[in-house]
């Protein structure tokens, strides 16, 4: 198997990557009994090859997935073939590292225009006004 490139700043080298296969269980048939389509991808996060800073950034994102020993478990058996379980789980690789090293960006505080503010005022004072009408004073119906 070939190196993973996650994108320009990640790569998951191919040594870092295990494959476990085992017996899947749901439909197939007396396949489900003699082939082993189940796939188990094992990947050392430690071993990914990035910068310092993001490879922290990552393991700390990553961090209640990984077991004792730094090692993240995907597991793959939608499909009764096991190439397109192993198609798979390194589908969900890709999404869980490039999900775990998206940058966040942080919200710009702004102030509120001059209109707006007049706007909610108006909008307190009439709301404001409908509930004085309805006070007992106000009270058309009991003459």
């Amino acid at each position: 198997m070939e190196d993973i490139i996650i994108n320009e700043r990640i790569t998951i080298p191919s040594g870092a990557i295990k494959f476990k296969y085992t017996r899947s269980g749901g439909k197939g048939g007396q396949n489900v009994n003699k082939v082993s389509t189940r796939v188990e991808l094992l990947l050392e996060a430690g071993k990914i090859r990035t910068s310092e800073r993001l490879l922290s950034l990552i393991m700390m994102r990553l961090q209640n997935k990984l077991d004792s020993e730094g090692i993240l478990r995907i597991v793959s058996q939608e499909s009764r073939s096991q190439w397109q379980n192993k198609q798979s789980a390194v589908e969900k690789l890709t999404g869980i590292i490039e999900t775990a090293a998206k940058q966040e960006t942080y919200r710009v505080a702004t102030k509120p225009s001059r209109s707006s503010k007049i706007v909610r005022v108006e909008t307190k004072k009439k709301a404001g006004a409908r509930k004085h009408l309805r006070s007992k004073k106000f009270d058309l119906n009991n003459d």
